[in-house]
């Protein structure tokens, strides 16, 4: 560094004493066993589960119980303690007026939470566990798990605590603090590699509980990029995402959470459309739905289906570089016989009354539909509560994440048949792998954050319609996605959605180890690519890891939609310091506050890799920035111990 640098840098280290002092605590901090990951994908909205598997970090609390007590404890009593962290006001409000004696058992839930905490926080620096501590209550947490248990006069120290805390009516204030700490320090970070929307009711909630945590980062999927898209004013996105919440029973997030109102759809829908019973939704709403309502719900979701047709029309003929001319599929009609038109051959519609499309310019909205359309998009932008979701889903989430030797991205690195990167030509550029990643990411905020009526923001709009299902798309990774054969043509052969050549070839690990070199990744270190977006079919026997173990899927079917097809619930992932682990989750079955205290998800851990060695701190991202703040204060004290740079006493 130079003198000036040094000279700044000495104003917060003035002196040799509190040079050597730093350093001493970086080079310690180094030494300490890496905090552990937790690896979640797909949520899609089923908020539950999530909030299950987040409460009980996927198992981990319930193995640190059996590890403090083993057999000390029976297995109800070890069940009671476990639930008591998941949901520690909930538990509460149950045995407060069960318990003969409240006080006796606050007593031995305190305790036997301190040990718990002291399990999960002992790898930890005194340091960063302080920093976690709850404000109200740090120095008494701290001393309680600090408390050396050699002699009467600490034991008799420890129990006053705790019966202080009892007296004082603290109790039930502390157990919830205390069950809070154990959670975050269970996990030190946690990765969402994408789709948190779409499917499962409530999205919101997920959001909700992501922007309360600690340390999170997100790798955008298809379906967050559709809905980073509607707040952002994509009217090809708003249609979709309307079209999803009502197809799959997201009514009550879209309106009472993101207070957006469909009334004039449903309006709209009901002065133009007849009942169409190809258009019913494959969800029906599970509260306050009657039969009367399934009429309106088919008309709602057919009118809004033909706009986002429309849309997609005219998007794809507005940016020909996308190269999706294909998809403006309402030309692809013939109105005099009424048949679509796919590679040559004709296929009867399943539904023929479309009243709104005009046979010269199927693409055009009519008047009325423009109108709704501008509606829903000041309904889209003005939610105070999406715009918050969103803009949470830009500060930490990106298209990938390289962290800790990992790759983590949603869905592909496009690839063509041979195993070559895909070349996208884009605003007269051409990009491919890494680079057309970053372009992507981008392009994706300047349609969020870039000024309204800029090309910028324009054209980034159109972008997030891309990404969330453009032709071979690095977040969606199909040719095309089928949405107009699925609904209206009945020959099942036309729904084909062939994926890209990635999925041919990512289980070689060469190809694997050629992705991870071009980011920057140590190769033929313990580094993986973890991706999500494809569920694995685990009931066929089919296995996350591909390329040796070198690539991960972690998509088993978080969502209830997928869990036929895959057998499982879902997996989750852990990165410790000795080890990276999958797990498999059985369904969720609680649908209430009631269920929720006595369901437990069972997870098993169904492959491990150890690694070669304990991962350190220093040999983690955050280990090298320390090393760098070591090499920097070592120059300062090499300063002060030269005479250039003068102690400040």
């Amino acid at each position: 560094m130079n003198i000036k640098e040094l000279k700044l840098l000495s104003k917060t280290f003035p002196t040799i004493q509190s040079v050597t002092t730093e350093i001493t605590n970086l080079r310690a901090i180094c030494n300490l066993p890496k905090g552990t990951e937790q690896f979640m994908s797909d949520l899609h909205g089923e908020h539950r589960a999530f909030l299950h598997i987040m409460n009980s970090c996927s198992g981990v609390i319930r193995d640190k119980i059996e590890m403090v007590f083993g057999n000390r404890l029976t297995h109800a009593e070890k069940r009671e303690l476990a639930t008591l962290i998941y949901y520690p006001e909930q538990y509460l409000a149950r045995v407060r007026d069960k318990q003969p004696n409240i006080n006796e058992w606050y007593a031995e839930m305190l305790t036997r939470l301190v040990s718990v905490c002291h399990a999960v926080t002992h790898k930890y620096s005194r340091s960063k566990v302080r920093k976690a501590l709850p404000k109200d209550f740090a120095y008494i947490i701290d001393e309680l798990l600090h408390t050396a248990y050699v002699d009467s006069d600490r034991v008799n120290y420890y129990e006053n605590i705790i019966l202080s805390i009892i007296e004082l009516d603290r109790a039930e204030a502390f157990i919830i603090e205390m069950a809070d700490l154990i959670k975050r320090m269970a996990v030190d970070r946690l990765h969402i590699v994408g789709d948190i929307y779409d499917r499962g009711p409530r999205a919101d909630v997920i959001m909700d509980k992501l922007m309360t945590h600690h340390s999170v980062d997100i790798q955008w999927g298809n379906h967050d990029v559709l809905w980073m898209g509607a707040a952002a004013g994509s009217l090809a996105c708003i249609a979709v995402a309307v079209k999803n919440c009502l197809q799959y029973d997201m009514l009550y997030m879209l309106e009472n959470a993101y207070g957006i109102s469909l009334l004039p759809l449903a309006i709209f829908a009901s002065e133009t459309y007849e009942y169409s019973e190809v258009f019913e939704p494959r969800v029906k709403p599970k509260h306050g739905y009657q039969a009367r309502d399934e009429g309106l719900y088919a008309k709602m979701h057919k009118a809004i289906s033909v706009i986002m047709y429309k849309l997609e029309g005219q998007l794809v003929k507005r940016n020909p570089e996308f190269q999706m001319s294909d998809r403006a599929v309402l030309e692809n009609i013939d109105y005099d016989d009424m048949t679509y038109i796919l590679d040559g051959k004709k296929y009867e519609l399943r539904d023929k009354d479309f009243p709104t499309i005009d046979r010269n310019d199927p693409s055009k909205l009519t008047p009325d539909e423009e109108e709704l359309m501008e509606e829903l998009r000041k309904e889209f932008m003005g939610s105070y509560k999406l715009q918050q979701h969103i803009d949470f889903l830009y500060y930490v989430g990106s298209v990938y994440k390289v962290c800790n030797n990992n790759l983590l991205f949603h869905c592909c690195i496009p690839t063509n048949p041979d195993g070559s990167r895909m070349e996208f030509e884009f605003e007269g550029q051409k990009y491919s792998g890494k680079a057309l990643l970053d372009y992507c990411d981008k392009v994706a905020r300047l349609g969020f954050y870039a000024p309204e009526g800029s090309y910028a923001r324009d054209y980034g709009r159109d972008f997030l319609w891309f990404l969330w299902c453009g032709r071979h798309s690095p977040i969606f990774g199909k040719d095309c996605i089928k949405t107009f054969e699925r609904a209206l043509l009945t020959d099942e052969s036309t729904w084909k959605e062939p994926k890209n050549a990635y999925y041919k070839h990512y289980d070689s690990e060469e190809f694997v180890e050629g992705i991870l070199k071009e980011f920057g990744i140590d190769e033929k270190g313990f580094s993986h690519i973890v991706n999500g977006h494809i569920p694995v079919k685990a009931k066929a026997d089919e296995n996350p890891c591909h390329a040796n173990g070198r690539l991960i899927i972690i998509d088993g079917g978080f969502c209830k939609a997928y869990q036929k097809t895959t057998g499982i619930a879902g997996y989750t992932m852990f990165f410790t310091s000795m080890a990276l682990r999958i797990v498999s989750h059985e369904p969720y079955t609680a649908t209430n506050d009631d269920e929720m205290l006595d369901s437990e998800i069972f997870s098993t851990c169904v492959i491990e890799q150890k690694a070669h060695k304990r991962i350190m701190i220093a040999d983690t991202d955050i280990g090298r920035e320390l090393k760098a703040q070591i090499d920097v204060l070592s120059d300062l004290l090499m300063g002060y111990r030269s005479g250039i740079i003068k102690e400040r006493k």
